[in-house]
Formats: structure tokens, sequence, C-alpha cells
């Protein structure tokens, strides 16, 4: 198969020249796909690991089925343990260690970690002899969406394999032919910035709901209402019902793993483990609702700004721009523009672990200073 035909290269041109030179003439030992969010780097991560494990196989087919199911034995798929780190741990006996035993069933191994700009300084060093001469059966595909912080070490000894942002319009189109109505559709396109994944999202009802609690958000910053009076606080009630989800459905796989499981010594570290998986989804999905809440809030200003210098036509938010447009007006855009910035400064401080509710608190705060109405 060329990579032309793996699902997800579509739209990315330089990946499939990569990677289907790849196929053709060997691969590289390492890879690092970088790019956007929600851009398709995980589905053709996971296409490209199956034609490798089914080079020279029996039943290709076979090896691609188990590899899209998650198992394949010769197949390892590695995510942080942290919700803003990935640890030693997660690479050292995962990775480092097993990178030296040779394939239970195909000619190769293959590695795939996600999120690399997460690797701390001693989990990056521990992978960096791997990276640089591992055995020639091992291949490793490395995954980020913030390809500048990813250690230089580590991508220098990595094939760099772009991803592009999708086009709005494609993404508002797929949107469209799956009944979302078009102005909103065209909306959700251009607020995800190119992540198709979250566009979707922002077309649920349940995206729908969090752009209306952004919306009071702002609003509240707008009228002077910050101080007090708890914006944000919705904001915060959605994360932890998110997360609640998240570890009710991790909780569910996990009992259904353990009906496979002996009783045993060996059981209850399974349990352990899992249990901790559980813990850490819940707590990544929490963080991902308020990342993308101070994505839109930043967006949000962002548009009036685009309003209040009369550039209606860059507003990404569409469907709302009778009532941007109302909030815009005689508005500085340079205190617009600098309460975008908060917004990203405040997005960022949460990667950190800091509390939640101070972040929060100070970020409303210091909105209503800026973009507030004059006193």
């Amino acid at each position: 198969m060329s990579a032309a035909a793996l699902a997800g290269t579509e739209d990315h041109p330089q990946a499939r020249i990569v990677l289907s030179s790849a196929l053709a003439s060997g691969p590289s030992h390492a890879y690092l796909f970088h790019g956007p969010a929600g851009t398709g780097k995980r589905t053709v991560a996971r296409a490209f690991a199956a034609e490798l494990l089914a080079e020279g196989e029996d039943d290709p087919e076979a090896v691609r089925l188990r590899v899209e199911h998650g198992t394949h034995p010769d197949l390892t798929w590695v995510r942080p343990s942290g919700a803003h780190v990935m640890r030693v741990e997660d690479v050292n006996e995962p990775v480092v260690a097993a990178a030296t035993r040779t394939p239970f069933e195909a000619r190769r191994r293959v590695f795939v970690l996600e999120r690399v700009d997460t690797l701390n300084d001693q989990a990056a060093n521990r992978m960096l002899k791997t990276l640089e001469d591992p055995p020639a059966f091992v291949h490793l595909i490395l995954l980020t969406d913030a390809l500048g912080r990813v250690m230089e070490t580590v991508v220098s000894r990595c094939q760099l394999v772009r991803f592009e942002p999708l086009p709005a319009a494609r993404i508002a189109a797929t949107l469209e032919a799956e009944g979302v109505p078009a102005e909103r559709a065209r909306a959700c396109a251009r607020l995800a910035l190119g992540n198709a994944a979250r566009a979707h999202y922002l077309a649920s009802p349940a995206g729908e709901e969090l752009r209306g609690d952004v919306e009071h958000v702002v609003a509240s910053a707008l009228g002077g209402s910050g101080r007090g009076a708890e914006p944000w606080r919705p904001l915060l009630e959605r994360a932890e019902r998110r997360r609640i989800e998240a570890e009710d459905a991790a909780a569910a796989e996990r009992a259904e793993r353990l009906e496979l499981e002996p009783k045993g010594r060996e059981r209850r570290a399974i349990e352990r483990d899992l249990e901790e998986a559980a813990k850490r989804d819940g707590r990544r999905a929490r963080t991902e609702v308020l990342d993308l809440a101070l994505s839109l809030t930043g967006l949000a200003f962002r548009d009036l700004v685009c309003l209040a210098e009369d550039a209606p036509e860059a507003v990404l938010a569409g469907d709302r721009s009778g009532a941007l447009a109302d909030q815009a007006r005689g508005r500085d855009p340079r205190r617009l523009r600098e309460a975008a910035e908060r917004c990203e400064d405040a997005r960022q401080a949460l990667e950190l672990n800091v509390m939640e509710d101070l972040a929060l608190a100070a970020l409303g705060f210091r909105l209503v200073a800026l973009a507030g109405p004059p006193r």
C-alpha cells in the first residue's frame, strides 16, 4: 500500500510524500508528526504503523485489523501519564527497554508516542539513545501539536512529517453534510482553527452550551460584572462534569477488562494501573474543557477587535456577528486585544497545574479592568 491510500493523508501532501517514499524504499527509524491538533496525526500514525507491521506477512489484512483494534503485540502506544507531562516511567519500560527485545511475531516493532512536547528532561534524555541508534527492527512515531516545545535533541533525531491545518471550508462542508446549519457550520469550522475534531464538538449540543458559557463570561467582563459574580463558575462545573464522565467511561472499560483476568496478584496490579489511568483520563478531560473555554474566550475578544477596527469579514464567530457588533461599539481595540492576550496567558498557565479557581478569578478581574465600561 502507498501512503496516498493511508487514511488521513488526503489533506497533507508533505506527509503523503514522506510516507509513500518510506513504504517504497524503506522507513527511517524515527518520525516526528507535527501540526495542529485535530488534523489526523493519530489516524495516520496508526495506518502507517499497520503498513510497517503488515509488510511481508502472510495475511496483511489481519495485521491491519489488529492494529486498528489496538491488539497487535508489536505495536506499543504511549500517552503521557500526567495531564501535562510525560514522565520517565512512561517511556523507560514501555519504550526504551522494550525496544531492545525482538518482535513477538512481526518483522518490526513500532512505538507511537503522543504529545512528546510534554516529555520532561529526564524522560527525554532517557529516550535519546533509542531515538539515535535503535535496533534495526524498531521504528518510532512521535506526535506533537506544538513542535516548538519539543526538545531540540529529540527533534534532531527524527524525520519531520508536517500536518497542515485543515481548511475551514472543508470542515464546514463536512459539518453541513451532517446536518449542521450552514452559518453555524462555518462559524464552528473557523473557530476550530483547522482542528476538525474541535469543530465537530463545537457544532454539537454540548459545544453550543460551552459557547453560551463563554459568551456569558465575555458579556460579564464587558459589562463590568466580573468582580464577585463568578462568571467562570459554570465553566468549572462543566469541566468537573466532564471529568466524572471520563472517569465513569474508564471505569466501565476497566470492569470489562478485569473480567478476563484471573484473580491474583497480577490482577490486583492491573486493577491499580487501570484506576490510575482512569484518574488521568478524568484530569485530562477536565483540562481539555477549560483549555477550549479559554481559547474561545480569547477568540471572542479577537472578534471584538475585528469589529472595533471595522473588519467584519475577519470575524470567526459569524453566527454571533450581530451580538458581537453591539458589544464592540465604542470599545478601545487595544484594550480588547490585551484582553485576548490575557486569556491566552491564562490558558498556558493552566498547563502548569495552577489552581484553576484562582487563575480564572484573576483573569476575570483583568478582563473587567481591560474591557469593562469606563469608570
